[in-house]
């Protein structure tokens, strides 16, 4: 029997803490925040449910199998997603890769020959990737190798490419095609990762439909049930080492001597911040640790509406909507625009259309969500109280404004509302700026060189890495891979 720390009850923490315990170890998870979760929680405001970091995660296979193995899967209410698309001359619900292109095809005729080319590229990607993933008759199975072969030139070819320049091969940078297009994921990631990115979002999209943070209690609860130690409110201060090996942590001024250290939390803080002796990092990585970005934030408005589910359904038709509609000059990577919120496009989600439980009877939720410029106007105020307050407000309306054009009575029946900029997702979550998904998804800006690989193993012995970090783009899958990884190590 091992004795294990584990920073952070996230998806990735709490996962690794349950294979731990299930196997006889001897597993203490310390989590900074009340409730256990991370980005995959969610909270509760005047009697309605709204989420806290994700909405939604992909392959489901692999993560219904995790739950499985570790006996919690009939617990949990997971429910597909589809996908609502609202853009100048596009409305409609997607549930498959199959309904986005009847739906682009049919609502811009005129761009049909630019749309066979593009669509000729992605469609050879999606079926790349699915032959590689999912090899089901004998005859896919002798063309496995030679289809895996053709998958890594494809991947080689446009990895390097981002998702901008790539559609902007296909259509002018000031079409509306190119902006809708090119908006699709996070910005600026590879374009090798559109295939799987269009089948994810598409096509194996899924939530929790009592909401995440059910998730989180029942991973908690089952933990405890295997005699694992959940402490709250309980943030790690210093992680210990001894002859360049980890050896427990201190928290709230207490030392728990350990065998292993696994880290669920941000790789940067992990490893610049809570080591005992900074003088354990190479000075080459320190420096690529510090100059790394990470994913971009994103700007969150919650809304209480006295609106019935009735009524909010009909105009969104489902829970999860992406607005696109964006003035030309919005540019993500200018920090300084301080209109930009008034010219990006928009996600509108409703936990109660996902569960009428999650609001009042009679009313509904609503969240409105944009990608945040990376430290905007000066990281929001540069510590000026007065003025983060003052931006944070500004944002919130022009969001509400946006999302009004979707729902047009919105502003007269708002019966809660509050904000969450990237700086907030930083105090409650511990992620760098507010990163949504680890590190940045721009192919020239790696910390790992496979972009799609799971690293668990840092510079210090028995200091391992069980979050979404330990992958490139980051995401529930990558997340449960750590913890599997890091239980495996483990013996």
């Amino acid at each position: 029997m091992k004795k294990i720390a584990i920073i952070g009850a996230g998806i990735g923490g709490l996962f690794a803490g349950n294979l731990l315990a299930k196997k006889g170890h001897k597993v203490t998870i310390f989590e900074a925040h009340s409730s256990p979760g991370g980005y995959t929680a969610g909270f509760w405001k005047k009697g309605f449910y709204f989420e806290s970091g994700t909405l939604s995660f992909e392959s489901s296979d692999a993560v219904f199998k995790a739950m499985k193995n570790i006996g919690v899967f009939d617990k949990i209410k997971f429910a597909r997603q589809k996908i609502g698309l609202k853009a100048e001359g596009l409305d409609g619900v997607c549930e498959n890769y199959r309904d986005l292109k009847k739906l682009f095809y049919s609502s811009y005729p005129l761009e049909k020959p630019r749309m066979d080319k593009y669509f000729a590229v992605v469609d050879q990607m999606c079926n790349l990737i699915m032959t590689v993933m999912k090899p089901v008759s004998f005859i896919d199975f002798l063309c496995y190798p030679f289809r895996f072969v053709n998958f890594l030139r494809f991947y080689e070819k446009y990895k390097k490419i981002t998702i901008m320049d790539f559609t902007a091969q296909y259509f002018e940078r000031d079409s509306s095609l190119y902006r809708l297009l090119s908006g699709f994921g996070y910005p600026d990631m590879s374009a090798a990762i559109i295939g799987p990115a269009y089948l994810s979002f598409f096509d194996d999209y899924w939530t929790v439909e009592d909401g995440m943070q059910s998730w989180a209690d029942i991973l908690a609860e089952n933990f405890r049930s295997l005699g694992g130690d959940l402490k709250l409110n309980a943030p790690v201060d210093k992680i210990l080492t001894e002859n360049m090996m980890a050896i427990g942590v201190i928290s709230k001024n207490n030392e728990y001597r350990t065998d292993y250290v696994i880290s669920a939390a941000d790789y940067k803080k992990t490893l610049l911040q809570l080591l005992d002796d900074p003088s354990l990092l190479p000075d080459a990585l320190r420096k690529k640790i510090e100059n790394t970005p990470v994913s971009e934030g994103i700007f969150t408005v919650y809304l209480g509406l006295n609106l019935t589910n009735e009524y909010l359904k009909k105009l969104l038709k489902v829970p999860h909507v992406s607005y696109h509609y964006e003035a030309p000059d919005t540019d993500i990577h200018n920090s300084k625009d301080e209109k930009y919120f008034e010219k990006t496009s928009v996600m509108l989600y409703s936990p109660s259309l996902m569960n009428p439980k999650l609001a009042p009877e009679g009313k509904s939720s609503l969240m409105i969500l944009a990608f945040s410029p990376y430290r905007w106007m000066n990281n929001w105020g540069g510590g000026d109280k007065a003025k983060y307050r003052e931006l944070k407000d500004k944002v919130k309306k022009a969001l509400i404004a946006k999302a009004s054009a979707v729902i047009s009575n919105l502003t007269d029946n708002i019966e809660f509302e509050d904000a969450a900029t990237p700086l907030t997702y930083e105090r409650y979550t511990g992620n760098t700026d507010g990163a949504t998904s680890a590190w940045s998804w721009n192919p020239k800006n790696k910390f790992y060189d496979n972009i799609m690989s799971i690293n668990i193993r840092t510079p210090v012995k028995n200091l391992l890495i069980g979050s979404c970090w330990s992958c490139q783009i980051g995401g529930v899958p990558s997340a449960i891979g750590a913890a599997y990884k890091c239980a495996a190590k483990i013996k």
